[in-house]
């Protein structure tokens, strides 16, 4: 099955059972956010069309979206996060980071300079979303540092992600109905 046709599976389920969506998009957002497996399936596609779907619903359906793509978000930073910690000489052998060295003394340089800013900078940034949690582990960033960036930029990305499919729709509508 390609990932088209995933994503057309999953859109039809949102569609049809747009209540039920928010169990999908929590493990699409975590996903998105767990190290290694974004750079694999872009899961942030499929999210901009539920934002799309959602948008036309009730507004608590909506909202409750959103909080379903913060917390998934949130969670795979956070498991990415204490992988990198735990078992950071691990992670160093594992790819794509064993292809790219330097890139933990990189980060690190990275944290030193931005700090928690650096975990809402690489949410917003498709290639580094999953790679910096875990590289802030890996570089022993101070927990609560990195969970209020994470939770707070977590909750912004899914807004931002989810709100322009909704913006559109009632926009298209208020225009051309």
């Amino acid at each position: 099955m390609t990932f088209a046709e995933i994503s057309h599976h999953v859109l039809d389920f949102v569609r049809a059972n747009p209540i039920s969506a928010a169990g999908v998009v929590f493990v699409l957002a975590f996903g998105e956010s767990l190290a290694f497996v974004s750079l694999i399936l872009p899961f942030w596609a499929i999210l901009v069309g539920i934002g799309t779907i959602i948008g036309g619903s009730s507004p608590f359906i909506f909202w409750l979206i959103v909080v379903s793509a913060g917390c998934g978000a949130a969670f795979g930073d956070w498991l990415s996060y204490w992988l990198g910690y735990h078992y950071h000489e691990q992670v160093r052998q594992m790819w794509p980071i064993n292809k790219t060295p330097g890139l933990i003394d990189k980060g690190h340089v990275f944290f030193e300079k931005y700090g928690a800013w650096a975990v809402v900078l690489g949410r917003f940034s498709g290639p580094l979303r999953a790679s910096v949690p875990i590289v802030a582990g890996i570089t022993e960033m101070p927990w609560l540092r990195f969970q209020i960036a994470n939770w707070s930029s977590a909750f912004l990305w899914a807004f931002v992600l989810l709100s322009p499919g909704s913006w559109g729709l009632h926009w298209w509508m208020d225009k051309f109905s």
